[in-house]
């Protein structure tokens, strides 16, 4: 019974944290030559359920990595760059900062119905 009570808010609020981390990761290493901006698929980790991993490798010892284990089920993707840099960098600020933004945004909004469904059940079991 408790597993089906907060829906996919549950899934979506830990998979915002983990894109945080991400889009995070791709902010600190915008002035690194050749880095990769990368992104969390939210509708492929959905419909997968959580069950594949997101592999995440430093391409350049410069970069700022995750620790294993601290990424939710998916694949991470490559964002394709509305106007790549010269040196072969692909994070673009105005990007990584909107969706880091709209992230914040969506995990807020998550965060909010679990604890609206968590006050509908306290208020249930004090029956007032």
């Amino acid at each position: 019974m408790f597993d089906r009570i907060f829906g996919i808010h549950e899934q979506a609020l830990l998979l915002h944290g983990q894109r945080i981390g991400v889009l995070a990761t791709n902010l600190a290493n915008a002035d690194t030559p050749n880095y990769k901006a990368r992104d969390i698929d939210f509708s492929e980790v959905l419909a997968n359920g959580g069950d594949a991993s997101l592999p995440m490798r430093a391409t350049q010892t410069a970069h700022i990595t995750l620790q294993k284990g601290e990424l939710a089920a998916g694949d991470l993707k490559y964002r394709n760059p509305y106007q790549a840099s010269l040196d072969g960098n692909t994070v673009e600020m105005p990007v990584e900062q909107a969706a880091f933004s709209e992230n914040n945004v969506r995990y807020q909004a998550s965060l909010t119905f679990i604890n609206l469904k968590i006050a509908q059940m306290q208020l249930a079991i004090a029956g007032q």
